[in-house]
């Protein structure tokens, strides 16, 4: 204990898994750390909708008196509630599912108790994990938004109440709140996770991934995921044994809509990553992912969510309605078309990576707006998320008001472990 510098519900969870797995602190004391945190600021932050604290201090306590359990051993966690619990009620967070008690785990989160991780509690979504905000704040500024609809997850991290949580991204669930709130986003590949026991929106595009502090904590997080520990060799965090990446500066067809923080932290990364990036354009076939993303997002919700369109539409938002209507009126023969077309360019993207191991790219137009009626404009995120990469979103600088602004990091479909590699490499020139 006496070699922790800081505040248990400050570590990275890569440290405290260290430090847990060494038996240097015990998960009790963890656990107990962040339910103190949570107990100070949820009030105002409003990260969560449900907590299990009793079984989460209890299960830290069989977990500190027998064997090191697996990667998350001892770990606290949050869960989106899109993600179903068989201890905790799973509301999507619509009142049409309050109180809703499933009977099984989601597959991500049983993967994770398996992995020894200590589930805290059930964190804010918007409403069905579409762009009707939820109830939390942004911990840095509680007048703007955390973005969504991973809010209550990215939150949570960032505030130090929890050091892991897990969020989805249908447009930019993870990615724009990770910005908004400063923290490490990753979407992993798609179809990489099981989503078995989460609410679907859209089979083409929706990814469960989570949060961090650190490239390294996302690592963590994504090897029990998916399985893959490659996302965990050691190399990958030696700056001895680790190369420097391929890297191009993808500023998007988007980029005039950046605003000045956006546009100063890509000045930023570009001056540190000197010698080592170099700007490259998308090719002409991809310049229209995001309204396809959008067609194929509108078209596949509104089938999603047929059943909530046609029995509870009083209890839906105007914003959800409105895009329920929209996206019935898209036929089945124009999505096959669409679907056709993603497939194309997702051919197409991987040539985006013959020259470059990553690409550099906007997460957010610029700082968390102000206001809480919104989330955000997922507008850089749609094109990546509908092409099933891998991104990783790296917090480095403030914007205008004080505010997280960050970038995100993409790479090649399924080279999850390359992705954070060089995640780990770029985030460390970035911070210097």
């Amino acid at each position: 204990m006496a070699s922790i510098k800081k505040p248990l519900h400050q570590l990275d969870a890569w440290q405290a898994a260290e430090a847990l797995a060494h038996r240097d602190i015990q998960a009790i004391d963890l656990v107990r750390a962040c339910l103190d945190r949570i107990e100070q600021r949820d009030p105002v932050v409003h990260a969560f909708v449900e907590l299990n604290a009793n079984a989460a201090l209890a299960l830290a306590r069989q977990l500190d008196a027998g064997p090191v359990r697996g990667l998350l051993h001892g770990l606290p966690f949050g869960v989106k509630d899109l993600l179903d619990t068989a201890d905790l009620p799973t509301a999507y967070g619509s009142p049409i599912y309050a109180g809703q008690q499933p009977l099984a785990d989601a597959a991500a989160v049983a993967l994770c108790r398996e992995a020894g991780a200590v589930l805290l509690g059930k964190t804010v979504s918007t409403e069905l994990a579409n762009m009707h905000p939820g109830v939390t704040r942004n911990p840095h500024n509680l007048q703007h938004t955390p973005g969504g609809s991973s809010s209550g997850s990215a939150a949570a991290v960032a505030d130090g109440m929890l050091p892991l949580a897990l969020g989805t991204q249908t447009a930019g669930s993870l990615i724009r709140p990770a910005a908004f709130c400063g923290v490490v986003g990753f979407k992993p590949s798609h179809n990489r996770v099981s989503r078995a026991g989460v609410k679907s929106l859209s089979e083409t595009l929706d990814t469960i991934g989570g949060f961090g502090r650190s490239v390294r904590d996302v690592a963590l997080l994504g090897a029990v995921l998916t399985g893959d520990k490659r996302l965990v060799d050691p190399r990958n965090f030696d700056a001895q044994a680790s190369s420097a990446p391929r890297i191009g500066l993808c500023a998007t067809p988007d980029w005039s809509l950046a605003d000045e923080d956006t546009q100063q932290a890509w000045a930023q990364a570009e001056k540190a990553l000197t010698g080592y990036a170099r700007p490259v354009a998308l090719p002409a076939e991809l310049q229209d992912l995001v309204a396809q993303q959008k067609a194929v997002q509108m078209f596949e919700t509104a089938r999603s969510l047929r059943h909530e369109h046609r029995h509870h539409a009083h209890q839906l938002s105007p914003s959800l309605l409105a895009l329920l209507e929209d996206g019935m009126r898209i036929s089945g023969e124009t999505h096959a078309f669409n679907l056709k077309a993603v497939a194309h360019h997702r051919h197409v993207a991987a040539d985006l990576f013959r020259d470059h191991d990553v690409l550099l790219a906007p997460s957010a137009l610029g700082e968390a707006p102000a206001g809480l009626a919104t989330t955000g404009d997922p507008l850089f995120c749609r094109g990546w998320t509908l092409l099933g990469l891998p991104c990783i979103h790296l917090p480095f600088a403030r914007g205008r008001n004080g505010l997280p602004v960050g970038l995100q990091l993409v790479g090649r479909f399924a080279d999850d472990h390359l992705l954070l590699t060089a995640a780990h490499w770029v985030h460390e020139q970035l911070t210097r």
